[in-house]
């Protein structure tokens, strides 16, 4: 049975007390019970270690620090230094208890994730609403979420307007505007307005679920730095027995020491030469900086993974809604009709397109909104033609929206813009809409799909590092190099099948490289998959969720270098841990040869530097 952080402390000071009195009775009286006192500070204090060092010796078939300690205390008192034996058991009760506070504070900023789902939710039914289980919740069924309330499943809000804060998935302090057909997720609070919202998902497929079982996932699992060293503790435990041994046999035999002087500098070997300090080094930081990820939305499915992010050096990028917003959007409008006005053509054209459902016709709704005045037009007829636009008669006017092949565009008058235009077009890889009004050309857009606001920043921070950028995509040539140049990658493949993006991996892996792949759709997963560290971008499709090592809940690359540092952090605070205790246990271990050194200060020196390596490593929680 683990006990807790509060309970090993107040074993720990309780011990402390026993030997407290146990030290006054034996320094002020004459009475032999000082004896028992410490006996029961052994016992008090010894306990929750002794358990846990039987227990991972019979789990684990082998012998490891815990029981060193022990018999270093137990060694101590058989040759009359109760005190020191007990002050031992003393330090290493506090040095546990700091070390389980450790485990229960990461697990703490889960349970602290969980609490944020809400147990319960507001079901409507006809003109009725129930309050049920929001476990019980089914795809389909209709919510109501209230000012102040966390939303209880991922969804669809269907009515109402709102302000949501999405912090405990991303990290973003500040509150999304949503309103109808926005996507909403689980655990997430609802600021200000009353929503009413379809689910989409049960409770344990949401986003916010998965986050926690992800992160108890990676919790769960050690890195290599740390299953190294757990392999040598076994085989240094044996080692450091052995020396013992020979301490005691030695110098007692040879004259050099009294035997007892020979069984004190013994148990004074078992006790500095534990590598607790050593083993202490990773698991501890490890746990911290995986907390702090998760905070920032951020899920490791292992430690692995956030030891080996360090080691990148080439990055592949998908461009589409990784490097890019993933929506085309406008870049530039220009009315060129010399008698129809722009505050006449975009009314029309804002009607006309309304009609259509076309990502390019959304995109000059988006551009145009802002300046629409609320005076549709009326539609004498409308037409949609696949591939190449709309036809439509508003005004009196016969109205083309769409490619150059429809609308037909060829006069002497604009043969010298639409030259220009093409160009541009070729250069760009951007998409022109022509708008023509009977026949004459009125405006044009300019539609492309952007750069993110953060990517640029992003790849800049990453050259800094010495990581090559490259940008995979299916998107043709001269697209594909546009955004290339914007984004300000080292290399750009083009026309990239899912397979050709495997093959792009394969052969910098094969050049030694560490390779990181980021995507976020199903046509990135086999290149996350054979990546070295593969990462999904802001709860993708599910096959990119499901071979990713690495979750970004939000599509921000400012994110990936939020985890680059915080694993080079964890490498750099790993190394030195390793270090300092190795180097504390050689300079006790000399010590302790010449003596100088005694078991209390001994004592003090192990149990000191184990905590400060723990202290250490939890530098890892904050950013």
């Amino acid at each position: 049975m683990e006990l807790s952080a509060r309970t090993q402390l107040i074993f720990a000071t309780t011990a402390g007390f026993l030997i407290l009195s146990a030290w006054l009775i034996e320094t002020y009286t004459q009475s032999p019970f000082y004896v028992l006192f410490y006996i029961l500070a052994f016992i008090v204090g010894g306990y929750a270690k002794a358990v846990e060092g039987i227990q991972g010796s019979i789990e684990e078939k082998q012998l490891n620090v815990e029981l060193l300690m022990m018999l270093a205390a137990i060694g101590s008192a058989a040759i009359g230094y109760w005190g020191e034996g007990a002050v031992l058991i003393l330090i290493f009760a506090y040095s546990g208890a700091l070390e389980s506070y450790t485990l229960q504070k990461s697990d703490k900023e889960i349970k602290s994730l969980i609490s944020l789902q809400p147990e319960e939710a507001w079901l409507i039914s006809g003109e009725k609403e129930y309050r049920v289980n929001a476990s019980s919740l089914e795809p389909g069924n209709l919510i109501k979420v209230k000012p102040g309330e966390r939303i209880p499943a991922d969804g669809v809000v269907q009515r109402g307007k709102s302000n949501v804060n999405e912090s405990a998935l991303t990290g973003e302090s500040f509150a999304k505007e949503i309103g109808p057909s926005s996507e909403v997720l689980a655990g997430t609070l609802n600021q200000s307005g009353l929503l009413e919202i379809s689910v989409t998902k049960h409770m344990k497929d949401s986003v916010f679920q998965r986050m926690i079982d992800l992160v108890n996932r990676a919790q769960s699992e050690a890195p290599p730095v740390q299953r190294k060293i757990e392999e040598f503790e076994a085989k240094y435990v044996l080692f450091v027995l052995l020396a013992a041994a020979l301490t005691v046999l030695v110098p007692g035999s040879t004259g050099i020491w009294s035997y007892s002087e020979s069984l004190y500098r013994a148990c004074v070997l078992l006790v500095v030469a534990s590598p607790c300090a050593l083993v202490a080094s990773t698991m501890p930081a490890l746990l911290a900086s995986l907390s702090n990820a998760a905070k920032q939305g951020i899920l490791f499915k292992s430690g692995v993974f956030m030891e080996k992010l360090n080691m990148v050096n080439v990055i592949a990028f998908d461009k589409t809604g990784t490097l890019t917003e993933g929506n085309p959007s406008v870049t530039a409008v220009k009315y060129v009709h010399p008698s129809i006005k722009e505050e006449i053509l975009i009314p029309i054209i804002y009607t006309i397109e309304k009609n259509s459902t076309h990502p390019l016709a959304k995109a000059i709704l988006n551009k145009l909104e802002p300046d629409f005045k609320d005076n549709e037009k009326e539609i004498i007829s409308y037409e949609d033609i696949p591939g190449l636009g709309v036809k439509a008669e508003a005004a009196g006017i016969q109205w083309k929206i769409g490619s150059r092949e429809l609308t037909g565009i060829n006069d002497k008058r604009e043969s010298k813009l639409i030259e220009d235009l093409m160009k541009h077009n070729e250069v760009t890889g951007q998409t022109v809409v022509y708008v023509t009004a009977d026949d004459e050309l009125a405006a044009y857009f300019l539609i492309g799909d952007t750069v993110r606001d953060e990517t640029i920043d992003a790849i800049e921070a990453l050259k800094q590092k010495q990581i090559l950028t490259l940008m995979l995509t299916g998107d043709s040539k001269r697209g594909a190099e546009m955004i290339g140049r914007l984004a300000k990658v080292d290399e750009v493949g083009y026309s990239c099948m899912p397979e050709d993006k495997v093959n792009t991996v394969k052969r910098w892996k094969e050049r030694q490289a560490v390779v990181a792949m980021i995507g976020d759709g199903v046509n990135d997963a086999p290149a996350l998959a054979v990546a070295d560290v593969g990462v999904a971008m802001g709860m993708g499709s599910d096959a990119a969720i499901e071979t990713a090592d690495i979750i970004l809940v939000k599509n921000d690359l400012s994110k990936l270098l939020y985890a680059m540092r915080l694993s080079e952090r964890l490498s750099n605070i790993v190394k030195q841990n390793i270090v300092f205790s190795v180097g504390v246990i050689l300079f006790l271990l000399f010590a302790n040869y010449f003596q100088v050194l005694t078991l209390p200060y001994g004592v003090i020196g192990h149990e000191g530097s184990t905590i400060i390596v723990i202290l250490n490593g939890l530098r890892l929680l904050k950013g």
